[in-house]
């Protein structure tokens, strides 16, 4: 399946708490720096990005997409995940699940982003996500 080669198992991670919002960013974005899918540049961007225009990035209860201008700062598409089990603030809305999404341009990232979001969009698996079991998180992906 295509979401599997998207968010590969060490790409996900789960955390009882993290102090706030900019860290959960570093953090979840901690595997695609590591595999050099992207730079810090898209990490800083992907922060000036809500502090310039506020929580849009929050698309549903606990959610957020994170994302910065496709290309800028990644060599490689790819996405991670942080779960934490403590909700964080993020200019004003609680977040518990931080999804990094990284495209190299507009439209090739949208297939996987459709696969990936199907997941998010079932109910019951989005409950199974929020409870930050991580084996369970990461058979959801599988």
């Amino acid at each position: 399946m295509v979401v599997k080669a998207i968010l590969s198992d060490d790409a996900i991670q789960v955390v009882t708490h993290i102090n706030d919002w900019k860290s959960a960013i570093k953090l979840a974005s901690q595997p695609l720096l590591k595999a050099k899918m992207i730079s810090s540049v898209y990490v800083e961007n992907m922060i000036a990005s809500v502090n310039s225009n506020g929580p849009y990035m929050v698309l549903t209860d606990y959610f957020a997409l994170m994302h910065a201008r496709p290309g800028v700062g990644v060599s490689r598409a790819g996405m991670s995940l942080l779960v934490t089990k403590q909700a964080v603030d993020l200019a004003g809305k609680p977040v518990k699940v931080f999804l990094i999404l990284a495209a190299k341009d507009n439209t090739s990232h949208l297939e996987w982003l459709q696969a990936i979001m199907s997941i998010f969009m079932d109910e019951q698996k989005y409950r199974r996500i929020l409870t930050g079991n991580r084996e369970q998180i990461a058979k959801l992906f599988n």
